[in-house]
């Protein structure tokens, strides 16, 4: 063979090898550039020979990736301020369509969002995306880490020793000159004294000795109460002068006079004098100083006052409104300004989690970052007798998002005496026999309905999904930011052997990581993190106290509902105990965390796919290294079931409703042989309001 053959040979080689390479789907050749602008009543049809590279926004009816079709988008890049923004009411990827952003070796790079549109109240609007057999949906997101727990604590008000707060009305009235000595590096009060500088000489010398005795760079407050300059004489004025105040020297009788200073900076001195007219009308002397430290700024507030017939002296130190540096477990240098985070309650409320904005940081290190606003509630950061205390931080931003487009309010039949919001939001379903569905680096917001069947991510009835099922990939989420959602975050239903991974589920209605029949198995749930998960409307065991009496329409006559057939709204919930459980958080919930919970039988579309009380007593998939905290009820519990007939008269009770059920996992599930022990491995469990684990067999 000649050499110009094997080139030729080796070149359609390498040919046949690049056209089957992942890589980035937005440079293949084959694609055609698309530019369909914007047009709602548009129902577009993407088919056979079609190849699209989507380069701009746009706006449909609906469209239809289906025989062969597919919709690439084009990456801008990360410097680009120009987003792709495609609009529809329902998108569907139907058999041999293909819908593209990035690629698992190519991750998207620019700003992409998919925003779903349109109200409940119009029957024709669906407000999905829907993969049906035969359908690819790969999506990918820069790679950027989900989620990390703090190393140091971050305290309410953003000092790092708490912020401090003096009132001369609550601390006992000392007529004079009232000195406080505070960290410059922490902020911290560090000494405190006064001096009655009306009433003689001695005291102004003492004054004079406890300035000179402060050490160099520390923050020096000064502030007159009633009267402080009768005897103030040349010693202390000239320790005054030296930390840099001009107005000492013509302070008169009475005058409120307030002062902030650094020892051995007088060009940092602030201070006000105002004149004394009488007891009632004088008013307030007040100064605010900002200074820097290693975590951010903080604001010293001193103030000195006739008002109301009583002199008044107060001084505040705080966290400036707006820096605050945090210090994180993991290498956190792929989270940038602008991006917002949430860090976890660390007590037994819930609702103390909070959302941060992160600011430019030129001086923090990888593990650290910079959040912009005043931190209101303490965030436990710390290892305790080794206990891992140390509150989690879940990143809520991603270049790809995933959106509905709500009402500014609640309206028609959208559960409005439960919610003040519009509920209606967009949704992903994905069904069985699809080609290929790979998630990671979304954002999904505003996403979920108080519907059935409507929720943000959704496997319904897809079988198995792993190399069981014949899938060469193994299908997975991960990485994905699911947050103010408005039914649940990841749904498995009827799907066996996916992947859920480095997941946050924030702020979001009914539980959280479901798993859904009491059929689905071999589901690994690795490295996820769940906080404030909220009541929903629709199961019986997503409702709260109020929704559980209200909701009467699906109960036998006039049967009025216990809140014990509800109360169970959980971040985990776990319908059968064959799946993978490891290094999840739980980090609020109303009721519960990590909920394993017993069908009797398999419900909804499932019923008949397995034997009756097959749940109960299949062995426990691995359990390791979770936590549960800020749990309204329980940290984990392992007991109980969901009733699986329908209401009768003798059984007037919802179906789904929370009832009896004991787990006694034996091998392959047969009573015959031997039992199997729960394994429970590395469970931290603390501030939950009840149990920190309830575990009955």
């Amino acid at each position: 063979m000649s050499t110009l053959t094997w080139a030729v040979v080796l070149l359609g080689l390498l040919t046949t090898v690049l056209s089957q390479s992942p890589g980035c789907p937005d440079v293949d050749s084959t694609l055609t550039p698309w530019n369909p602008g914007h047009d709602p009543t548009a129902q577009v049809v993407v088919g056979r020979g079609q190849n699209y590279l989507l380069q701009s926004s746009a706006t449909f009816y609906s469209l239809d990736i289906r025989n062969g079709g597919r919709v690439v988008f084009a990456d801008l890049g990360p410097t680009s301020d120009v987003e792709i923004v495609l609009r529809s009411r329902e998108i569907v990827v139907g058999t041999d369509g293909e819908f593209h952003i990035g690629s698992e070796s190519c991750p998207y790079q620019g700003k992409a969002t998919v925003s779903l549109y349109g109200r409940k109240d119009d029957q024709k609007n669906t407000k999905q995306f829907l993969v049906m057999s035969g359908g690819t949906l790969e999506i990918h997101g820069k790679p950027k880490l989900a989620w990390t727990q703090l190393t140091q604590t971050v305290p309410a008000g953003g000092m790092p020793k708490g912020t401090y707060a003096w009132d001369s009305t609550k601390s006992g009235w000392n007529r004079g000159m009232h000195v406080h000595v505070i960290d410059e590096i922490s902020g911290a009060l560090v000494d405190w004294q006064s001096f009655d500088t009306y009433l003689d000489e001695e005291n102004s010398r003492s004054l004079a000795s406890f300035i000179d005795q402060i050490p160099p760079g520390k923050i020096v407050t000064l502030q007159t109460l009633d009267e402080g300059s009768r005897q103030l004489e040349a010693t202390a004025l000239d320790k005054i002068r030296a930390l840099g105040s001009v107005e000492v020297d013509a302070l008169a009788h009475r005058q409120p006079w307030a002062f902030v200073g650094v020892k051995g900076d007088p060009s940092a001195a602030v201070e006000r004098r105002i004149p004394y007219v009488d007891t009632q009308s004088t008013g307030t002397a007040s100064i605010t100083a900002t200074h820097r430290a290693f975590f951010g700024s903080y604001d010293i507030t001193v103030t000195s006052e006739w008002s109301g017939g009583r002199p008044r002296c107060t001084l505040s130190v705080d966290g400036a409104a707006g820096e605050y540096v945090i210090n994180l477990k993991d290498d956190v240098s792929s989270w940038e300004a602008g991006d917002h985070i949430v860090l976890a309650s660390t007590d037994y409320n819930m609702e103390q989690a909070e959302e941060f904005q992160l600011l430019p940081c030129a001086e923090c290190s990888r593990n650290q970052v910079k959040i912009s606003g005043q931190v209101k509630y303490t965030h436990f950061g710390e290892i305790s007798d080794e206990v891992d205390l140390r509150g989690e931080v879940g990143l809520l931003t991603r270049s790809i998002r995933f959106q509905g487009e709500v009402q500014d309010s609640c309206y028609g039949d959208n559960y409005c005496q439960f919610f003040d919001y519009d509920t209606y939001g967009g949704h992903v379903k994905i069904l069985q026999r699809f080609k290929n569905v790979h998630l990671s680096g979304i954002e999904f917001t505003r996403m979920g309905q108080q519907v059935l069947g409507a929720y943000p991510v959704h496997f319904h009835l897809a079988g198995d999904v792993d190399e069981v099922g014949g899938y060469t990939r193994p299908t997975y989420v991960r990485e994905l930011s699911i947050h103010h959602c408005f039914s649940r975050c990841v749904t498995i239903h009827g799907t066996h052997g996916l992947l859920v991974q480095d997941t946050v589920g924030y702020d979001t209605l009914g539980h959280c990581y479901f798993i859904e029949d009491g059929v689905e198995q071999r589901n690994v749930l690795d490295h996820n993190l769940g906080l404030v998960t909220r009541a929903g409307t629709l199961l019986p065991t997503d409702r709260d106290d109020n929704m559980c009496r209200s909701m009467r329409d699906a109960v036998y006559g006039d049967y009025v509902p216990s809140t014990s057939d509800c109360r169970a709204v959980t971040t985990f919930w776990i319908a059968h105990p064959n799946n993978v459980l490891t290094n999840n958080a739980a980090a609020g919930s109303l009721h519960t965390g990590i909920w394993y919970i017993f069908h009797r039988e398999p419900t909804g579309p499932s019923e008949g796919a397995l034997p009756r009380l097959h749940a109960e007593r299949t062995p426990l998939g691995r359990f390791y290294n979770n936590r549960a905290h800020s749990n309204g009820i329980d940290g984990l519990m392992i007991d109980e079931g969901v009733k699986t007939t329908q209401p009768s008269s003798s059984k007037p009770e919802e179906y789904l409703s929370r009832t009896g059920a004991r787990y006694k996992p034996h091998r392959n599930a047969d009573l015959r042989q031997p039992r199997v022990p729960a394994m429970i491995e590395g469970l931290i469990s603390f501030k939950n309001r009840d149990q920190g684990a309830w575990v009955r067999g």
